[in-house]
C-alpha cells in the first residue's frame, strides 16, 4: 500500500477519536453541572470563577467568593446529606402500628409533624378521619398519613427520580430533584402527598440552610411534600414527632428486623408481630399489592368512644354516602 493510499486513513482516524474525545469531554461537562451542581473551571484560577446550576435550571458563572448564590461549603454539605437520605439506616426496616382504640383525636400528633416540617396551617403531612364502618357501631377516629409502602406506585411514576424508596423502608422526596409534575400525587391511593401552591411559611427564615432530604426544609413552593417517618429523628435514635406527641399511646414505633415496637406514651417495647397477631393488626387497602409499612388495630373495645353530639353528624354522613 502507498504512503498517499494510507495518509488519509491515518487523518481520518485521528479525526474520529478527536470527535468522540470532544463528545465525552462535553458529555462529562454536562453531567457534572446537572449531577453535581457546580463545575470548578481549573483553567481560570487566576479569575476563582465557577459554574453554578441554579434552581431554575440556569447555569451561572460566578465568582468562586459569591456566597449569594452558593458555596463550597454550602454544596459539600448539600451533597452529603442527599447522600445520606438515600442510603437509610443500615439493617433497619421501619413499622408503624396504629391503635384506633385509644384515638381521641387530640392532634397533638398533626400540631408537632407541621412544626418539625415547617408546614402552613392549612397543611398536614397527618390528618384524622372521622370513622365509622356501619349505623350500628361507635364512630371512631383514624390517623392517616403515607402509608411508606414497599411496592409504592408514587416512586415508579416520578420522572425524575425525586421521590424513592429506601432499604430501610422509608420513603422520601429530595426536592432538589423534584419538578412538581405532581404524578405521584395521582399514583398514590391514600392521598397522602401535597404540592407547595405558595410560598413556604418560614421561606425568609430558612433562606440560608443546607437543604436537609430528611428532615424536608426548606420547603419550597412547587415541589411535594408528605410524612417522612421523621427520618431526622431515627438517624438519631429517637422517636418520630407524631409519636412522642401523642398523649393517648395511640402509636407505636420501631424496627421489623428487631421485631420490636414501641409505644410513644408509655415507652413501653413490645414484640410487633405479637402486638398484631393479638389485635387483628391489618393495613389499608391490601388488595392494592402496595404492601404498606404502616399497621392499625381495630377500635376494639372503645376505650375513647365517640360524644353524642358527633354521632347525628355521622350518622348524617352514612345516610348521604
Amino acid at each position: 500500500m502507498s504512503e498517499k493510499e494510507e495518509k488519509p486513513k491515518k487523518n481520518s482516524r485521528r479525526q474520529f477519536l478527536e470527535l468522540i474525545g470532544y463528545a465525552g469531554v462535553g458529555s462529562l461537562l454536562g453531567g457534572s453541572a446537572i449531577l453535581a451542581g457546580i463545575n470548578y473551571d481549573k483553567k481560570k484560577t487566576k479569575s476563582e470563577r465557577i459554574k453554578v446550576l441554579t434552581a431554575e435550571n440556569e447555569l451561572l458563572e460566578i465568582e468562586r467568593n459569591d456566597t449569594t448564590k452558593i458555596t463550597k461549603s454550602k454544596f459539600e454539605n448539600l451533597t452529603y446529606l442527599q447522600k445520606e437520605g438515600r442510603e437509610g439506616i443500615a439493617g433497619k426496616r421501619w413499622v408503624m402500628v396504629i391503635d384506633l382504640s385509644k384515638c381521641r383525636n387530640a392532634q397533638k400528633c398533626m400540631g408537632a409533624c407541621q412544626s418539625s416540617h415547617h408546614l402552613r396551617p392549612e397543611q398536614s403531612h397527618i390528618t384524622t378521619l372521622k370513622m365509622q364502618d356501619s349505623k350500628n357501631t361507635p364512630a371512631y377516629y383514624m390517623p392517616k398519613q403515607c402509608q411508606h409502602c414497599d411496592n409504592p406506585p408514587c416512586v415508579a411514576v416520578c420522572p425524575v427520580d425525586a421521590t424513592y424508596k429506601r432499604p430501610d423502608g422509608i420513603v422520601l422526596i429530595d426536592n432538589e430533584r423534584c419538578i412538581g409534575c405532581r404524578f405521584c400525587i395521582a399514583a398514590c391511593p391514600y392521598s397522602a402527598r401535597y404540592l407547595n401552591w405558595t410560598e413556604p411559611l418560614y421561606a425568609q427564615e430558612d433562606i440560608d440552610k443546607v437543604y436537609n432530604v430528611e428532615l424536608n426544609i426548606p420547603q419550597k413552593k412547587g415541589t411535594i411534600t408528605k410524612c417522612l417517618f421523621s427520618a431526622d429523628l431515627l438517624r438519631e435514635g429517637k422517636l418520630p414527632y407524631c409519636v412522642s406527641a401523642c398523649p393517648n399511646g395511640v402509636f407505636y414505633f420501631g424496627d421489623e428486623n428487631e421485631d420490636a415496637v414501641t409505644n410513644g406514651t408509655t415507652k413501653e417495647t413490645v414484640r410487633f408481630k405479637k402486638l398484631l397477631a393479638d389485635n387483628g393488626g391489618y393495613q389499608l387497602l391490601p388488595e392494592l399489592g402496595t404492601k404498606p409499612r404502616v399497621y392499625y388495630l381495630p377500635p376494639k373495645g372503645n376505650e375513647y368512644p365517640f360524644q353524642d353530639k358527633d354521632k347525628p353528624e355521622a350518622k348524617e354522613h352514612l345516610e348521604n354516602s
